[in-house]
């Protein structure tokens, strides 16, 4: 692949095109940019979306529909998961981690909130964690898998071996408030990158290497 470079594959069967608008007026639209772009995470804003996401936690689930779940399934078998220690960052609720969990036997899920996580019903252990200080070494990780989850590119790159992948995934699309595009990931990340990308349900994900 040519560093940069995004490889789009067909849409698969039933992708939802005209998507109503929500995500792209959502607050955490703007975040999701200045943390990826500009660093832009401290102490305050760390608590303050922690507080925001304990307050869904009870009703997150109810929130994910067939169409928005397709995106996560597809990203997993079209996309796949790179080697075998696999860490989901913003596991929230547990709808990714189950799918991924279903696909590997050495999985880890990190969530800032820990109201999400008592939603989990799964046997995947579970950290209460900041992505922004992975409690994990230096390239120890082949896959991190990233559902409408904040990025933070320096420590993906750190944590990531030589041949890891990053597997993005957003369920509502360019809809998602937390949402970047696969252009906009690997222009964020450390050094060269290029991805797959694909589309399904409502949402779109990539599937994001270094070159």
């Amino acid at each position: 692949m040519t560093p940069g470079s995004v490889t789009w594959l067909p849409d698969a069967p039933g992708t939802v095109t005209d998507l109503e608008v929500f995500g792209s007026s959502s607050p955490m639209r703007k975040v999701t940019e200045q943390v990826a772009f500009d660093g832009a995470w401290d102490a305050t804003r760390r608590d303050k979306v922690r507080e925001l996401f304990d307050g869904m936690a009870a009703e997150w689930s109810s929130r994910f529909s067939i169409e928005r779940a397709a995106s996560i399934t597809d990203a997993l078998d079209r996309g796949g998961l790179c080697g075998t220690k696999i860490v989901e960052l913003g596991a929230g609720s547990g709808l990714g981690t189950n799918e991924i969990a279903a696909r590997a036997t050495d999985v880890a899920a990190l969530d800032l909130s820990m109201d999400m996580l008592r939603q989990q019903s799964g046997s995947t252990p579970l950290v209460q964690g900041d992505a922004s200080t992975l409690p994990l070494p230096d390239a120890s990780v082949d896959t991190l898998v990233l559902v409408n989850m904040l990025l933070f590119p320096a420590e993906v790159d750190r944590v990531l071996g030589a041949a890891g992948r990053l597997l993005w995934i957003n369920t509502n699309g360019h809809e998602t408030p937390i949402y970047l595009s696969p252009e906009d990931v690997i222009a964020a990340l450390p050094g060269s990158w290029a991805a797959t990308a694909g589309r399904a349900g409502t949402g779109i994900w990539a599937a994001v290497d270094r070159v």
